[in-house]
This record gives structure tokens, C-alpha cells and sequence, in this order.
């Protein structure tokens, strides 16, 4: 299997992809599988990685009228076997994606297009060709259209995997002909046309073997209109080749019994070390001191999508609460400003750190008591399993793989881990947040129950690599 992916740990890092394509490879190999990985290789990636590349080949590239150099370089780390599509043009720049402007579809058809052409060149011809998002969703149409007839590509199978359907690769029409040399043909509505434009994603959609998601739910949600980004009618059109299977985290890098980022470790026969992580995140953060009060985290990109609109409507009557609140991460401007103000408002009871500090985080996983996401949409979160992990309990919006990961607590059956709220409504996180927090002054046996189920709950690659191992075998059939 060739995992094809626009980012990947410990390379480069953006988003949640990263994470999948850093930790679903390695799972899949020590399961027996020869699963590789090809990305980009940028500019930003650690010179002590590239210096430990080995040049594989060169050759020329036809990308429509255009000439272009491109090299493969491999690289194996822990096992696992990495190539490098090297072109400085494109990725020989300082950032990872640029505006989504003209030049990041150049990019990425470049890409996709040498994926196809260093197969033969670099003797691994997979079975699967696992794509990832739009940027390596133009892969399924041009294998199909334009190597169909060649038949060492012949069993080449292909799954698409849609992290976040609202980014779709959306460009000019003139890259159907100027770029791919699809043709007119392919620019009609069932094919790769969107609204006088050329959508990349749409083209992985309707060519692709096989097409998942990051949850069960998101894959039911996006072939609704309000969650298909305007293509639910061409996902219902494939709802047979559509599956959803929840990513999985990785268990050993999140282990707040050996974490070295944090102040105590703990586990749960033993869970001496969180009151001391939060007893010392509150110093840290300049929280008022005080054992007996739940603190309650945010971190997150701090965008609309995370459902902040809806605490920004009820923060005030929330900080009503005998509750602290911690922020992490950056993002909107407006969001960034709210939490900036908030951490005057309410002094040592609020505390926002507007950067992305990686052990910080853990920190705040470990010494928080409740983790919030409401999020408009969530195809899959991570957040709320890494919150899980650490004892954290969650409080979530049921949608996409929030739905998925947490049960909701249950109080006639005392079944659950954490707390949701379905509609998106800002009283309804008011009053989950509220049923939350009185829990947590009122009944500590049950608070402890909802932390030992949360830390035994199994999002570990191992179960969720099973899921796809059975995927590929089921396309290979």
C-alpha cells in the first residue's frame, strides 16, 4: 500500500492528516502490510531528515505544455519507507500550502501526477493507492483516463479518504486542458465539473475505487446538504463506495503514565499524579490555586468551525459557574481578541495562551477536569480522544466523530464518559457545561467512574488500522 498525502509526521505538520499519515503506515506495517508513504518534499522539512535522503531517480515530467524536473528521494525512518517528489518550483518554498490561489492547483496536480509517473521508476508498484484530501484526490481521474491502458497499472486499486470535505481544491477551468490534458470531456457536472470550475475532490469522488471518512457519522452527515459542502448529490451518487472509519491515536506519544511533559504521571490504578498536574498547570498559568474547582479547557484552532461562536454567546453566564477556563491555540482574529479580553475580564479564573505550544497541550489534557468542543461540524476530532486519555472528560456537540467517540452520560443506566448536546445552540452547551460542573461539585464517586471508563476506552491505531486492513482487502477481492 503507498500512503499518498500532502503532510505527514514528523515531517510536516498542519492539521490532523499529519497525524493519520504519520501513525496508520507504521501500524499497518507492524501488522505485516508494505505500507510506504509519498509526500512533497518542502522546504520546511528538518534538515536532519534530508540530509538522511538517498537520491532514487530523476526524469522529466509532462504536466500539459510544461516541462518539469522530478526527483524521488526515500528516506527510512523506523521502518518505514518515505519518498520525496522533489521540485523546487513548487515545493521549494518557505510555507506548506500557500492561498489556494491558481498555483496551489499547479502544485498539487504536479504532484499527482508524479505519483502516478514514479511508480514504475522507483519498483514499488502498490496494490492500494491510499489518496488523502484534495490535494492527492486528482491521482483516481487521472489513473483512470490516462494509464488505463498500461497494464502494469492495471491493478492498481484507489481509496480516497476525505479528512474535511470543506476543502475541495477548487481552480479554473484551464486546468483541465493547460494542466491534466483531461479534456473537455471530463468538464461536465457528473464528472469533474463544479460550478463553471474544475473541483479536484469531486474528481477523487467520482473515480476513486473505493471513498471513506474519518467517523461512521460524518460519512452519514456529508450526503446531507447542510454537511455536503455542495457535493452530498455526487456522494449519494457513490453511497455504495462510501464507508466511514474513525481514526485512532497514537496511544504511546499520549500516555500520561510516562508523558515527559508532565509534571506527575498517572494511570488509571493510580491517578495520584493529575491533581498534581493540575494543581501545577493552575500555578502555571496563574489560576487561582484551588483543588476543589474544575478547570475546563479549549484547545483548538480558534475558528467558527469549533463552535466558538456559541461560547462567545453564553461565556459570560458559563464564568457565572464555580468553574476556571483555559484556553490554547490561535486562529480568527475576532476569537483571539474574546480570549485576550476574558483573561482580563475574569483574572484568575480565565487563562488564554494564543500560540500552538505542543507540551503545553498535554499539560492541559493532563490537568483539566472537563474539555470542550462543540463543534458546528467534526469529522473525526482528536481532541476529545487525547482528552479521554488523560481522565479528562468531554463535553461535545453530537456530530461527526464526537458522536462517534464519546457516550454521553447516562443517568439512569450510568453508562457514558463524558457530555454532549445535538442541536447548535449556544444554551444548550450553557446547560450541558452546567449539568457538568454541578456533577463535579456534587457526586466525586460518579466523576470518578466517568474517568476511569473515559482512560479505558481504546482509540489506539491498532483497532483502527484493523478497520482499514479489512478495506483494502475487501478492494483487492
Amino acid at each position: 500500500m503507498l500512503f499518498a498525502a500532502s503532510e505527514c509526521l514528523p515531517f510536516v505538520k498542519t492539521g490532523g492528516l499529519a497525524d493519520v499519515a504519520g501513525a496508520l503506515p507504521k501500524q499497518l506495517c507492524r501488522d505485516g502490510a508494505d505500507a510506504r508513504v509519498v509526500l512533497p518534499f518542502y522546504k520546511p522539512i528538518k534538515e536532519k531528515y534530508r540530509m538522511q535522503c538517498k537520491h532514487v531517480c530523476d526524469f522529466i515530467l509532462r504536466l500539459g505544455w510544461r516541462s518539469q524536473y522530478c526527483g524521488v528521494e526515500q528516506l527510512t525512518l523506523e521502518g518505514i519507507t518515505y519518498y520525496f517528489i522533489d521540485n523546487e518550483f513548487y515545493f521549494g518554498r518557505d510555507y506548506i500550502y500557500g492561498n489556494f490561489d491558481s498555483s496551489e492547483g499547479e502544485r498539487f496536480a504536479y504532484f499527482s501526477k508524479a505519483i502516478l509517473e514514479s511508480l514504475p521508476r522507483i519498483n514499488f508498484m502498490p496494490d492500494v493507492l491510499h489518496l488523502n484530501d484534495w490535494q492527492t484526490a486528482m491521482v483516481a481521474p487521472l489513473l483512470k483516463l490516462q494509464y488505463a491502458t498500461d497494464p502494469s497499472y492495471a491493478h492498481l486499486r484507489t481509496l480516497l479518504t476525505i479528512h474535511n470535505l470543506r476543502y475541495q481544491g477548487i481552480f479554473d477551468r484551464g486546468f483541465m486542458d493547460e494542466l491534466l490534458s483531461l479534456g473537455a470531456p471530463c468538464f461536465d457536472p457528473n464528472l469533474l465539473e463544479f460550478n463553471g470550475c474544475v473541483n479536484f475532490l469531486k474528481g477523487g469522488i467520482v473515480y476513486a475505487d473505493r471513498i471513506s471518512t474519518v467517523s461512521p457519522t460524518y460519512a452519514r452527515e456529508i450526503l446531507t446538504p447542510y454537511y455536503g459542502e455542495g457535493l452530498d448529490g455526487v456522494l449519494r451518487a457513490r453511497e455504495n463506495a462510501l464507508i466511514g472509519l474513525i481514526n485512532g491515536i497514537d496511544t504511546a506519544y499520549f500516555n500520561p503514565a510516562d508523558d515527559p511533559a508532565l509534571p506527575a504521571n498517572y494511570a488509571r490504578d493510580n491517578m495520584a499524579g493529575k491533581a498534581v498536574c493540575k494543581e501545577a498547570l493552575q500555578k502555571e498559568l496563574n489560576l487561582a490555586p484551588r483543588p476543589d474547582v474544575p478547570v475546563a479547557a479549549l484547545v483548538s484552532r480558534l475558528t467558527d468551525q469549533k463552535g466558538l461562536d456559541l461560547l462567545e454567546h453564553v461565556l459570560g453566564e458559563i464564568m457565572e459557574l464555580d468553574i476556571q477556563l483555559v484556553v490554547l491555540g490561535t486562529g480568527d482574529a475576532r476569537y483571539e481578541q474574546l480570549f485576550s479580553w476574558a483573561s482580563w475580564r475574569y483574572g484568575n479564573r480565565f487563562a488564554a495562551h494564543l500560540a500552538y505550544d505542543e507540551r503545553l497541550a498535554h499539560r492541559i489534557y493532563a490537568g483539566a477536569d472537563l474539555f470542550l468542543m462543540p463543534s458546528r461540524f467534526e469529522p473525526c476530532g482528536l481532541s476529545q480522544m487525547i482528552a479521554l486519555r488523560y481522565g479528562t472528560v468531554p463535553i461535545v456537540r453530537e456530530t461527526g466523530g464526537l458522536v462517534d467517540s464519546v457516550e454521553s452520560y447516562n443517568k439512569f443506566t450510568d453508562t457514558g464518559v463524558g457530555f454532549s448536546f445535538l442541536n447548535y445552540n449556544a444554551h444548550e452547551l450553557l446547560f450541558t457545561v452546567q449539568h457538568a460542573v454541578a456533577y463535579y461539585h456534587n457526586d466525586p464517586a460518579l466523576w470518578a467512574r466517568l474517568v476511569q471508563r473515559g482512560m479505558a476506552c481504546d482509540f489506539s491505531w491498532e483497532r483502527a488500522a484493523k478497520q482499514y486492513e479489512t478495506l483494502y482487502a475487501q478492494m483487492l477481492a
